[in-house]
């Protein structure tokens, strides 16, 4: 890994292997992972394409500043086309999993055809979509309460001294452990050895604006809500999505193809939330076939 030091001041580990006049392949993992996401297709994918795979703000050994304040979506955004910047990286495909598919659709919709050429996004609900699932959809508002728990800055003693598993453990479900190796669970657990580190992780969603409803208010959606205008995603992409996702339901799905002109969607069914590691070889298959289509 190596220290890239962003236009912001942020500095980012990152992974960059493969050829330098590759096509770039930026891959954003997400909570309560890191770069180790892409285990599986860094070196299935690096013979050919460069890849490159920061630890995001507030993660493992990169910055994490500790007010919540430094993690809007805007921020985590550029952080992304500063890393480009950094590393003279021009066009790119951007490629996420779960906040890193959330920070991949803005990027991918502020930055198409002129930086970003094309998206890969693995169990990420568009923003059109999941706030107004948060507010009418049963399963998708039961499955988020867990984010009303990591909003609660009550908690950050205890996640301070007992650690973030035993917190993840006692506030939400994570199907990833049963299905995890030995040594990855070990490598996750070092990732979140810092106190500061777990803070700057559940920043991502205090910063953000979603609405997490709690189970007793009314399923519909309030008044006047018009929810975000974004334009139309018009780049090819492709939506990996892992079926037997916990948090995130397949309702997630409906009315994707509207907003998106050139929508490839993979389900893989019997699969949980961490697709890119729990099912990689049907994973890898969707990107290859993916970026054959579309020229890579």
């Amino acid at each position: 890994m190596k220290r890239v030091t962003l236009a912001s001041g942020i500095e980012l580990d990152v992974v960059d292997e493969g050829p330098r006049d590759g096509e770039v392949l930026i891959f954003l993992h997400g909570f309560p992972e890191s770069h180790r996401t892409w285990r599986h297709q860094i070196p299935a994918f690096s013979d050919r394409y460069r890849c490159i795979a920061p630890d995001q703000r507030g993660y493992r050994g990169s910055s994490n500043p500790q007010d919540a304040a430094s993690y809007t979506p805007d921020q985590l955004i550029g952080d992304i086309f500063q890393l480009a910047d950094a590393l003279g990286v021009g066009k790119f495909t951007i490629v996420g999993h779960d906040w890193g598919g959330a920070i991949a659709w803005g990027v991918a919709i502020g930055g198409q055809v002129q930086r970003v050429e094309r998206a890969i996004i693995a169990n990420a609900p568009h923003p059109a979509i999941f706030q107004r699932l948060l507010y009418t959809n049963p399963a998708q508002r039961a499955a988020s309460q867990y984010i009303r728990a990591f909003r609660d800055t009550a908690h950050n003693d205890f996640i301070r001294e007992a650690g973030l598993a035993v917190f993840l453990s006692r506030e939400a479900e994570w199907e990833s452990a049963s299905v995890m190796t030995t040594e990855d669970r070990a490598a996750q657990l070092e990732d979140w050895a810092d106190p500061d580190t777990r803070i700057a992780m559940l920043n991502w969603y205090r910063a953000s604006q979603m609405d997490v409803p709690d189970m007793d208010a009314p399923f519909e959606l309030p008044a006047g809500f018009e929810g975000p205008t974004l334009p139309n995603l018009t780049i090819p992409t492709l939506v990996i999505w892992a079926m037997d996702d916990m948090a995130l339901p397949p309702e997630n799905l409906e009315g994707m193809d509207e907003l998106v002109d050139d929508l490839t969607l993979v389900q893989v069914p019997d699969c949980g939330h961490f697709v890119p590691w729990e099912a990689s070889e049907k994973f890898n298959t969707a990107m290859e076939e993916f970026l054959a289509k579309t020229g890579g």
